[in-house]
């Protein structure tokens, strides 16, 4: 398991989500990854993480949506960070708009990754003074600053032998 910092590149950081629904911010991030070469099948993507959401929102609630999904088709973790400035309908738990977005893509054959990462994930995106600094983030750059401070606060993983 790794970090978020050794995770989260810049150019996966979406700065403002067009989206206005769930399925849009979906498609906006697999349009991304298509993009950047991160993966081949975007509409591949779209299908796992809508059926991963039918399990249940990923919308966990305080304006944060993790959508999660494991794809064969990948040969590492992906993560990627996204913001909306006029939040999203979401589903989410508590029934309020998502604002922070953070999606994870993990290898089939890696569940116990996936499962690390997302309670990593989780864990820094609990910290409400932390949601509130990467809504007013000014850019890219600081929300990444803004994660890696957090993440950095808790222990980091050793290598397993």
């Amino acid at each position: 398991m790794t970090t978020i910092k050794d995770l989260l590149q810049d150019d996966l950081i979406i700065e403002n989500i067009a989206a206005k629904d769930k399925v849009g911010v979906l498609r906006e991030f697999a349009r991304l990854l298509k993009k950047k070469g991160k993966i081949e099948d975007e509409e591949n993507l779209v299908h796992v993480l809508t059926e991963r959401e039918s399990l249940g929102s990923t919308g966990i609630g305080d304006g944060v949506a993790i959508p999660h999904g494991k794809l064969g088709s990948v040969s590492e973790t992906i993560v990627a960070f996204g913001r909306s400035m006029s939040g999203v309908e979401y589903q989410s738990l508590d029934a309020k708009p998502a604002f922070l977005f953070f999606l994870l893509v993990t290898p089939d054959d890696k569940p116990g990754d996936h499962l690390k990462t997302l309670a990593r994930i989780s864990r820094i995106l609990r910290n409400s003074t932390l949601q509130t600094s990467l809504r007013q983030a000014s850019g890219r750059r600081e929300m990444r600053v803004l994660l890696f401070e957090a993440d950095s606060k808790y222990p980091q993983p050793t290598a397993q032998k």
